[in-house]
C-alpha cells in the first residue's frame, strides 16, 4: 500500500482532478434562497472494504485501499473523488499503474535515479502520515485562543437583520410578476416612500412581504438571519454594521437595487461560542511550531559552499 501511495504522490497524473479548479460562481442575491447540490452527500454505493475494485495485471486494489488513496488527495477534491469523480480518479490510478509496469519492463526501477526518488517519496509519505498523527495530538493553549479572539474581534461581530429590496432596471433580481421594471430614480423614490411609511408606524415585516423584490427573504418578513462582516455585498455590509438595533437605514444601493435595512441585534459572538472555530484557526500554528521544534532538534548540517551560506 505504501508503494501505491508513493507512486500517487510522485506522479502528476494523480491530480487530474485537481488540474481544473472548481468553477467560481457569483454570490446569490441577498436573502435569495438557492438550491445547491451538496457534493459531499453524493456518495457512490458502498461495497465491502476487502472487495477488489481495480485490477491492473497482477496488481489489485481493494475498496479500502481506494479510499486511502482518495485520502491522499487535497481535501477539497476528496468528496468529488468519492462521488461524481470516482471513475475519473480510478482512471488516474490505472494510468499510473500501467506506466509503473511499463517502467518495470524498461528496468527503470533498477536505476539510481529511481532508487533516489523512491527512497525520498517513501519518506515523504511517512512524513505526511506523521503530520496527520501530530495534528491529532497537538494541544492548543487556552491563552493563545483568547489572544486570537481579542486580536480578531471584528471577525466575530455579527448582525441579525432584515431588508426590503426595491430592484431597478439591470438588477440581477428578476421583476416580480405584474410589477413594473423601475428606473433607478423610480426605485429610489419608492424605497424612500416605504421608509417614510415604516417610520410613521407601518410594520417593517408586513411591508417586506408586500413590497420586497427579494421574494426569498420577503416571504419571511425580510429576515436575513445573522451574518458577519464580508457575507453581504460591500455597500450593504457597511450600512448594516453602522445601524443600532431597531434602526431602519436610508436606501442603500447595490447591484441588486435599493435596500432598506433594519437591524434587530448587533453584538459579538462570545469566545465560548467561537471556541471550536478559533481552535481550528490556531491549531495550524501550533502544529507548525511542533514541526519547527523537531526540525531544530535534528541539527541538520548543510554544506556551506553548496548552499552559499557564507556569501552575503
Amino acid at each position: 500500500m505504501t508503494l501505491f501511495r508513493s507512486i500517487l504522490l510522485l506522479c502528476p497524473a494523480t491530480f487530474l482532478l485537481a488540474q481544473t479548479p472548481p468553477p467560481k460562481t457569483p454570490p446569490p442575491p441577498i436573502g435569495e434562497i438557492t438550491k445547491q447540490v451538496d457534493i459531499g452527500k453524493m456518495i457512490a454505493p458502498a461495497v465491502p472494504p476487502d472487495r477488489v475494485v481495480i485490477t491492473v495485471g497482477d496488481v489489485k486494489i481493494t475498496a479500502a485501499q481506494f479510499d486511502q488513496l482518495v485520502q491522499s488527495l487535497p481535501e477539497q477534491y476528496r468528496a468529488m473523488a468519492r462521488a461524481t469523480g470516482r471513475k475519473q480518479f480510478g482512471d488516474n490510478i490505472v494510468q499510473i499503474l500501467v506506466l509503473a509496469q511499463e517502467g518495470q519492463r524498461r528496468k527503470i526501477n533498477e536505476t539510481t535515479e529511481y532508487q533516489t526518488l523512491a527512497t525520498f517519496q517513501q519518506s515523504n509519505v511517512l512524513a505526511a502520515l506523521a503530520v496527520d498523527a501530530m495534528r491529532k495530538d497537538v494541544k492548543v493553549d487556552e491563552a493563545d485562543m483568547r489572544k486570537y479572539y481579542d486580536q480578531h474581534k471584528p471577525e466575530y461581530e455579527q448582525v441579525h437583520g432584515a431588508h426590503i429590496l426595491i430592484r431597478f432596471q439591470g438588477s440581477q433580481v428578476p421583476v416580480r410578476a405584474g410589477q413594473k421594471d423601475l428606473t433607478d430614480a423610480e426605485a429610489l423614490a419608492k424605497a424612500q416612500d416605504l421608509r417614510a411609511k415604516i417610520l410613521a408606524g407601518a410594520d417593517f415585516a408586513d411591508v417586506a412581504r408586500k413590497e420586497s423584490d427579494d421574494i426569498g427573504s420577503g416571504n419571511n418578513g425580510g429576515d436575513l438571519g445573522t451574518f458577519k462582516h464580508g457575507q453581504m455585498v460591500p455597500s450593504f455590509d457597511e450600512a448594516a454594521f453602522k445601524l443600532k438595533p431597531g434602526e431602519v437605514s436610508e436606501p442603500v444601493k447595490s447591484q441588486f437595487g435599493y435596500h432598506l435595512i433594519k437591524v434587530q441585534t448587533h453584538d459579538f459572538k462570545s469566545f465560548e461560542d467561537a471556541r471550536a472555530e478559533i481552535e481550528g484557526k490556531v491549531k495550524p500554528d501550533a502544529l507548525k511550531s511542533a514541526v519547527d521544534g523537531l526540525t531544530k532538534k535534528s541539527q541538520a548540517v548543510f554544506d556551506p559552499e553548496f548552499f552559499q551560506l557564507d556569501k552575503k
